[in-house]
Parts: structure tokens; C-alpha cells; sequence
């Protein structure tokens, strides 16, 4: 699942345009100063990646300060996913108020553990329920998951018509695998794009999972590693 304006890539080195305009620029830690933020933010509009990816607090003010200029992303039930639905829909109303056009929930791990599906999927749907006509992505944090809880994860996030499946939060014990990447890419619905997260940190990271079929990577990393490919970016 591409972005509008975003090139499609067709084999042999990928530019750090064709890069970047997959990539949320991300910064989710609990010390983030709101002066870290703006600085995301000012890499973001200046390399035109997909969205800054930033914790819920910041959404208000990065949105009176940039909300013209890049797309923000936060996140819902972060990171570990077992807050109550009740809550996840308020955050997710609140974060749609305060200007972000992306949202990243966090599933109910409780739940997919316990084999509570049908609840799983009551609670996706909820969410895109509460930031309707806006981007849904659903972590599954793959980490804790077997490959059978995956697959039902793939039609659950398919049946709730979210946008994309997204491997992690960055906060559990692994990240993002290329055979994830595959196995979403064999298991979710047509409709349905893949983004990986969690432990990318070399461009030849960013290409294999482009390649291998993720249309959206959350990192910290991108921007620096791409800064200086002038040929790509401008």
C-alpha cells in the first residue's frame, strides 16, 4: 500500500526519496522533550517523510505548529496494549481532535493470548470506528505471537478494514522480521498495507523490508542515515 506522490520502486538501488516517503519518523520515548519533537519534526517537513510518529501529548502543539506542513501519527494503548476499549476509543477521539491523521493501536495481547478473537476484533473495530476517515494502523507486536495467532491477527485487521498491519512497538523483546513482512504479505486482505518497526537501523534494513513488501517503516534512524543521498532527496 503506497502513499500518493510516493514512488513506486522497480528493482536495483532505491533513491532516499523513494525511501523516506515510506518512512514515519518516529520518537516514543517517556523522556521525549517537546524541543526533541520540533526537531523531528523540522528532519520531517525538510526530507518529506510520511508522518512523525509521536506520543499523544505532543499531537496538540506540533499540530498548531506544523499541522500545514506534515501528516502526525500517534499511538493508542502504547505499548503494551491492554488497556480497556473504552479507553483506546477515548484516546483515539482525543488524538483525532487534536490533529493527528494517523493513529498506531496497540491489540489487546491479553485477549489474542487468551484466544478472545471475536473481542480482538470488536475493539479494532471500535477504534476505526472512532478515527474514521482518517489512517488506522494495527501493532500486533509480533514478538509474543506464534505464527497461528499472526494469521488470525492478518483477518482480524482485514475484517475491521484498518489500513495497515504493523509488526511492533519498538518496546517488546524483537522487532520486525522479513518472514513476518512475508507472512502478512500472504495473509491480509488486498486493502490491507504492512509496516514494519522495531530494530531497523541500516539503509540495507530499509530496502529489504521495502522490498520485501512494507509500504510504511517506523524509524528513528532514516533521516540520518539518508541525510546526505542530495541526489534522491531533491
Amino acid at each position: 500500500m503506497g502513499l500518493p506522490g510516493c514512488l513506486r520502486v522497480y528493482g536495483g538501488t532505491m533513491t532516499g526519496r523513494e525511501i523516506l516517503c515510506r518512512v514515519d519518523h518516529t520518537l516514543l520515548q517517556a523522556t521525549a522533550s517537546l524541543e526533541q519533537i520540533k526537531a523531528l519534526c523540522e528532519e520531517a517537513v525538510r526530507y518529506k517523510v510520511a508522518s512523525v510518529c509521536i506520543p499523544p501529548v505532543y499531537v496538540r502543539p506540533v499540530y498548531a505548529e506544523y499541522g500545514k506542513s506534515l501528516v502526525i501519527c500517534t499511538v493508542i494503548g502504547f505499548p503494551l496494549g491492554y488497556s480497556v476499549t473504552a479507553a483506546k476509543v477515548l484516546e483515539t477521539e482525543q488524538a483525532v481532535l487534536d490533529g493527528a491523521s494517523e493513529i498506531d493501536m496497540v491489540v489487546n495481547i491479553s485477549d489474542v493470548k487468551n484466544g478472545y478473537f471475536n473481542a480482538v476484533l470488536d475493539e479494532v473495530k471500535a477504534v476505526r470506528k472512532a478515527c474514521e476517515g482518517k489512517i488506522l494502523k494495527v501493532i500486533i507486536e509480533t514478538c509474543y505471537l506464534g505464527e497461528d495467532e499472526k494469521v488470525r491477527l492478518c483477518g482480524i485487521v482485514t475484517e475491521a478494514r484498518a489500513d495497515f498491519i504493523k509488526t511492533s512497538t519498538g518496546f517488546g523483546t524483537a522487532g520486525a522480521t522479513l518472514a513476518d513482512i512475508a507472512l502478512f504479505g500472504r495473509h491480509v486482505g488486498p486493502n490491507v498495507g504492512i509496516k514494519a518497526a522495531g530494530g531497523i537501523k541500516t539503509r540495507e534494513d530499509l530496502e529489504a523490508f521495502i522490498d520485501a513488501g512494507a509500504g510504511r517503516i517506523g524509524t528513528s534512524s532514516a533521516v540520518r542515515l539518508l541525510a546526505g543521498d542530495a541526489a534522491g532527496l531533491y
